[in-house]
Order: C-alpha cells, then structure tokens, then sequence
C-alpha cells in the first residue's frame, strides 16, 4: 500500500499513476510492496524531523525511514517540496524530473543503495535515472 500525505500546498497531480510507477521501480528490483508513506512538507518542516531524528541541523531535500523487511519494501518518504524546487532550478531541471528523482532516491535508500561513497552516490544516480524513465512505461 502507498499513501500519500501532504504537509503543504503541494499536491501529486495523480497518485494513481505514481503509485504504478513505484509498483514497476519495486519489480524491477524483485521487491515486494509493503507499507510506503509519502510525506510532501516544507523545508522547515523536514528540518524539524532532521534535528529532532537524525540529530542534524542542515536543510536536504529527503530523509527515509526504513520499516523494510527482507524483500518487503516499507518505510516513510519525507520529501521537501521547498528544496525539490530549489534544486531543480539549480541543476537546471523541470520540478517533475526532480520530484521522480527524489521520490526514486528514497525507494533506492529503502532497497539498500547508498550515497555516502563517490562509487555509492555514482550508483545511486545511474539507478535513478533507470528507475526515473520507468514513469513513463505503460504496462
């Protein structure tokens, strides 16, 4: 089950087709759909949850928590809206390409990939990019 929540003015313009993209990004990698929580927020409210969790006090534009078990992919998405916009602009790419590659980053986060390595973060942008034209599959 996917739910998506919003903590802000930002809405998904249509769940369903973001729900089927993250069904086919899960098979892709032989995974099966558990619980996922998406949470649209500000930047504010993703700061809160940094300082308060994870003990950071710098703005990002994700944070994922991780209830996966095995091949069962659950967990709660927090995605900045404010940082979403801001970044796409500065990597000069629509705010609908960089909400898919955010959206997939905390999929790739709950599947096992990391980013804390050049050869992780190289990974894990390649997989985006994979997992990004999978939106635009129709089954």
């Amino acid at each position: 089950m996917i739910e998506y929540h919003y903590e802000t003015e930002f809405k998904l313009e249509s769940e369903t087709n973001f729900s089927d993209w993250i069904s086919r990004l899960l098979q892709s990698e032989q995974a099966i759909l558990g619980h996922l929580n998406y949470i649209f927020c500000s930047d504010d409210y993703l700061l809160k949850i940094n300082q308060q969790y994870l003990l950071h006090s710098d703005f990002t534009d994700i944070i994922t928590f991780d209830y996966s078990e095995g091949k069962t992919i659950s967990g709660d998405v927090f995605i900045s809206v404010d940082r979403v916009r801001d970044n796409a602009g500065a990597f000069g790419v629509s705010f609908s390409d960089e909400i898919l590659r955010v959206m997939a980053h905390g999929i790739l986060h709950l599947l096992g990939f990391g980013d804390k390595s050049e050869e992780e973060s190289r990974m894990m942008r390649l997989k985006e990019e994979e997992k990004m034209k999978l939106f635009h599959v129709e089954q």
